[in-house]
């Protein structure tokens, strides 16, 4: 398999991902049944998650989008979250599970459940597809996570550096000489 030259290297295959998001939808499938759930995924990365595992998930359910940024432009957390976008669906009663693309410092989650809290939902959990334990700086424990991976900067499947790689259908490790030189 060939990557974009800008990667340094390969973390995770489409077919790997594909594997992973479907037992994801079948655990959550199992979990939820007979429960009124929605699911909330984070703009603008978890958007390629969010329709796959959407698929994945056989029991009825809805969706809704939430916004929120702490990285700008740039590789890491500016440590200030901004709450871009808000839910529109009633949820109050129902279940939310949170679907993230990521999962670093925790701060952008925290900020995503505080703007959650008041909606009367009966409980919150979070699903992301990757996870980097070493540089949480914030106490959250995801009930689902797709891969736990390296602190190293990644790009594909819906993650982006500058707006660009979203479109990829890996993961992949970004070269440090191409944010470096920014």
């Amino acid at each position: 398999m060939s990557i974009h030259p800008d990667m340094e290297s390969l973390l995770l295959t489409r077919e790997q991902i594909a594997r992973r998001v479907a037992e994801l939808g079948r655990q959550i499938s199992e979990d939820y049944r007979g429960r009124d759930l929605v699911l909330v995924g984070a703009l603008k990365g978890a958007i390629v998650f969010l329709s796959d595992l959407i698929r994945a998930i056989s029991i009825p359910h809805r969706f809704d989008l939430i916004g929120a940024s702490s990285y700008g432009s740039g590789t890491t957390s500016s440590g200030h979250v901004t709450i871009s976008h808000r839910i529109k669906l009633p949820v109050a009663g129902c279940d939310i599970l949170v679907v993230e693309d990521i999962l670093d410092t925790g701060r952008t989650t925290a900020a995503l459940f505080r703007e959650l809290e008041g909606c009367g939902a009966r409980d919150m959990a979070l699903c992301v597809l990757l996870a980097k334990c070493k540089t949480r700086v914030v106490d959250i424990q995801p009930r689902y996570v797709g891969f736990e991976i390296p602190d190293r900067f990644v790009v594909g499947y819906g993650l982006d550096y500058d707006e660009r790689y979203r479109h990829l259908d890996y993961v992949a490790v970004l070269k440090r000489l191409v944010y470096e030189d920014t």
